[in-house]
């Protein structure tokens, strides 16, 4: 620790002017464009030397300091800001190595207190040696990490297995990137720049030829396979060379193949975990660990721990994190035939009012019968979804913590620590009231913030709550 103000690698002096001439593209395709119309070179060669010295700059105005009771980071060019963190509220330090700070041995470091952090607020030093980087994270975390000279060995708990990659293609990450691809050609204008074009005229003549059916099918094979190589790539490149490890207390995770991120993680701020299964992932026999813990967002990259990989290897990182295996891959409560009621209300409540539909219109039309089919496709599919989240539907308490599952095409299973909740609400909609259940919500400071124990029966709620945390009583809760 020190008073003094430090600077980063000199090394990123060669760092911060590519950076900046890749995110300022536009900027140089414009002086390029009016160096063009005034017959002008020149203003290409002032816009590449504006970005360059701006990027060097960054390095002389950027300085960092780590205190006592703080730490603190002053940078910016045109406009001078300072960002300052309390030492006791820091909560986790992540690093990154995109294959630049890698080709030259530097790592970014960005410090979080858990806290959803703006641009103008992230404290990230880019970028730092990377031999400096255990240094300063066990500075960072100076009363969580053990020194290394007394440390024992640390355990892996997970490693990235190239068997994995068979569920990317189930996520849907390469669809939304082909969305979003469209999207950005389509406000850009460039899908109409084409209308005319020879490539226009070439998929008029293969529709003509083959088809519109013909086609149609061609393009959906063509979507799909380029979704399935890109979701299979987009895993590869972010999660290859996964390791998850425990060292005593601290939970240290590093992925990548080309660009490298890591995220350490306090233990004793571990307040749980979340087994995500979305459905195609579960019909292929996999799931998605999440950490439950605070100062670390449960939304995205931030707490997630493992990919979509096996069942087995979720659970089993989960049971040595929490030591709560009947939790994890126990058998739930069911929450009564009340709660089973409202599922198949709600899920066929859509084919059968479509089926009235049609009944009512075969008075006055002939109804094809192409429309029956779909309304008997939907209520077998309606069906299907209702036995399914009936049979999700379930809780567990036990050792003070709490287990709770909901859900079919999104099925999610919360285990949490009772130590971490903070308040407990039972609600109620008019609907529920009707039917005698109730939702129970566990409130904490960590993950999602809030944990649902759904159409629960409604005088087992409190008794519920009181089982996991012996600070409320049950007997204080009387029903209107």
């Amino acid at each position: 620790m020190t008073d003094d103000w430090q600077r980063l690698s000199p090394r990123m002096l060669l760092v911060h002017p590519v950076h900046e001439v890749l995110r300022q593209i536009p900027v140089l395709i414009g002086s390029f464009v009016l160096g063009s119309a005034t017959g002008n070179p020149l203003w290409a060669v002032f816009g590449i030397v504006l970005i360059v010295a701006y990027g060097l700059a960054r390095w002389f105005t950027t300085t960092y300091r780590i205190g006592a009771d703080d730490v603190a980071l002053r940078s910016g060019v045109l406009q001078r800001k300072v960002v300052s963190l309390p030492r006791n509220r820091i909560r986790s330090v992540s690093t990154d190595a995109r294959l630049l700070h890698r080709l030259l041995g530097l790592t970014v470091v960005t410090v979080s207190t858990g806290q959803q952090a703006s641009t103008e607020t992230a404290f990230a030093l880019d970028a730092v040696p990377a031999a400096e980087v255990p240094r300063l994270r066990a500075t960072l975390l100076a009363e969580s990490l053990v020194p290394a000279a007394t440390s024992t060995p640390g355990r892996v708990l997970a490693r990235w297995q190239p068997s994995w990659l068979r569920y990317s293609p189930l996520t849907f990450a390469g669809v939304v990137t082909i969305a979003a691809a469209a999207g950005v050609l389509t406000q850009a204008g460039l899908l109409r720049a084409v209308e005319d074009s020879p490539w226009a005229r070439a998929g008029a003549g293969v529709v003509d030829t083959f088809g519109v059916p013909a086609v149609v099918a061609a393009v959906a094979i063509a979507l799909v396979l380029a979704s399935v190589a890109l979701s299979v790539t987009q895993s590869l490149l972010t999660y290859a060379n996964l390791v998850l490890r425990r060292d005593a207390d601290i939970l240290h995770l590093s992925h990548g193949l080309v660009r490298i991120r890591e995220h350490t993680f306090d233990m004793r701020r571990l307040r749980g975990g979340t087994l995500r299964e979305p459905l195609l992932v579960r019909l292929f026999g996999g799931m998605r660990l999440d950490a439950v813990m605070t100062g670390v967002s449960g939304v995205g990259e931030a707490s997630q721990l493992l990919p979509p990989c096996p069942r087995v290897t979720a659970t089993t990182v989960l049971q040595d994190l929490i030591g709560q295996p009947d939790l994890v891959d126990g058998p739930l409560r069911p929450h009564g035939p009340a709660a089973v009621r409202r599922r198949w209300i709600r899920a066929m409540a859509l084919p059968v009012t479509a089926a009235l539909a049609l009944g009512v219109t075969a008075f006055a039309a002939t109804v094809p019968g192409w429309a029956w089919v779909v309304v008997g496709v939907l209520a077998l599919a309606a069906a299907g979804l209702a036995a399914d989240r009936s049979r999700a539907l379930g809780h567990r308490v036990g050792n003070g913590w709490l287990a709770t599952r909901a859900g079919s095409l999104s099925r999610r299973r919360d285990c949490v620590v009772g130590a971490g909740v903070v308040a407990w609400t039972v609600r109620q909609t008019w609907p529920q009231r009707r039917a005698g259940v109730a939702t129970l919500v566990a409130a904490t400071a960590a993950g999602v913030k809030r944990y649902e124990v759904v159409d629960v029966p409604a005088d087992q709620a409190w008794a519920i709550a009181a089982a996991v945390s012996p600070w409320v009583s049950a007997s204080s809760w009387a029903r209107d």
